[in-house]
């Protein structure tokens, strides 16, 4: 049996009635925009041969104002419009965005808005070259694009660039409704991204953690329960805010990890601690969730997981009631770093597993740190050869 796509009942009119009216919609089978209009008292309907809604709308716009007109055989006069770099980021934002997290889908937008401010809609994609890399590269360092309007730093660079590239990745491997490919090849492939000589990758000590629990419960049960479960499972705090009881197996002393909800789209389950089901069972007594309810809900609507950005206020607030003073890095990340450090002398394999990392080589680059106590044990362990 066919697949069929999901039903959209957007649509989208144009003119007067009775003069230029003209509407596009989708096909709810295809999900095809078509163009209907009005001819002699006639309906008439034709196929634009595309699923591009903001496209949709234009050509709507145009043939209102009477700049497009369609033939019999559904064929539109004006030449197919070429691609420009604010048509190609419009269908990636309509077809590639929405299918990522909504954390994601805001920084795509952020990135598609300032990529098109800096090279501008009209731009060719084909045309960007290295003077155009090494420029962004100059004026973003600079902050003098960007909506901070504040320098950043390589790392923030890089990933605009690599959303940058991503597109135009996607663009070359992508086809129009023609079967022609979007773009011949990516303009700015083989380009380096600048990169941090000295990343600064803060793991907060066992004392700071302390620190922070202490004070956890007069910040808020839910920052209390966040930051047990960010240690006791070394995972994200985005997908920690986002976990719901029904993620949550008491019996089993296990959590679910949703695919959706990992930076790196991997669904997992580990075991858990003591510590984070005493934690998991007081937020349970707490909001009496029960079914799909969020672990964690938001302030004004409980049937949500808290947002994103009330979490690192909750960490700052502890910051000054713990009386630690303030540290670049270390945020709720550096909970993930500890873990890691934590479980140094645990196989890489089970590490990854109970940290939802998917290789190895990421833990052993970013996340674990060896102290100096373990550099001096690590001496004093070592086998000497006694003449």
């Amino acid at each position: 049996m066919m697949a069929r796509t999901k039903r959209d009942r957007r649509s989208y009119s144009a003119g007067e009635w009775g003069r230029n009216r003209v509407r596009v919609f989708p096909d709810p089978k295809t999900g095809i925009f078509q163009i209907e209009w009005r001819e002699n008292g006639r309906r008439l309907t034709r196929s634009l041969k595309h699923r591009g809604w903001t496209r949709a709308k234009r050509q709507a716009d145009e043939a209102a104002a009477g700049l497009a007109t369609y033939e019999p055989n559904g064929k539109a006069e004006a030449e197919p419009e070429p691609l420009t770099l604010g048509r190609l980021f419009d269908i990636y934002g309509e077809e590639v965005t929405p299918t990522k997290a909504e954390g994601t889908q805001q920084t795509d937008r952020t990135a598609i808005w300032m990529f098109l401010k800096f090279f501008g809609r009209d731009r060719d994609p084909s045309t960007l070259s290295q003077r155009d890399w090494d420029r962004f590269i100059r004026e973003r360092r600079a902050g003098r694009i960007g909506y901070s309007g504040r320098p950043v730093s390589n790392r923030t660079i890089a990933c605009d660039l690599t959303f940058l590239m991503a597109v135009l990745n996607w663009a070359a491997r992508s086809r129009d409704e023609d079967g022609n490919l979007l773009l011949d090849s990516n303009p700015l492939k083989g380009l380096r991204k600048p990169r941090e000589k000295n990343p600064t990758r803060v793991v907060l000590t066992e004392q700071e953690y302390e620190a922070l629990l202490k004070v956890s419960r007069k910040v808020d049960w839910r920052f209390h329960v966040a930051l047990v479960l960010a240690h006791e499972t070394g995972h994200r705090i985005g997908a920690i805010r986002n976990l719901r009881w029904a993620d949550i197996d008491f019996e089993g002393e296990a959590v679910r990890w949703r695919a959706k909800h990992e930076k790196t789209g991997y669904e997992h389950i580990t075991p858990v601690t003591d510590e984070a089901l005493a934690a998991l069972e007081e937020a349970r007594t707490i909001s009496g969730g029960t079914g799909d309810g969020p672990v964690l809900p938001a302030l004004t609507d409980a049937s949500r997981c808290v947002g994103r950005s009330l979490p690192s206020f909750w960490w700052q607030r502890a910051q000054t009631l713990a009386a630690l003073e303030p540290k670049p890095g270390r945020g709720w990340h550096s909970l993930r770093r500890k873990f890691a450090s934590d479980l140094m002398d645990q196989p890489l394999k089970v590490l990854c597993e109970l940290g939802g990392w998917k290789t190895a080589k990421t833990v052993l680059q970013c996340y674990q740190q060896a102290d100096s106590g373990q550099l001096r044990q690590a001496l004093a362990n070592r086998r000497r050869v006694r003449a």
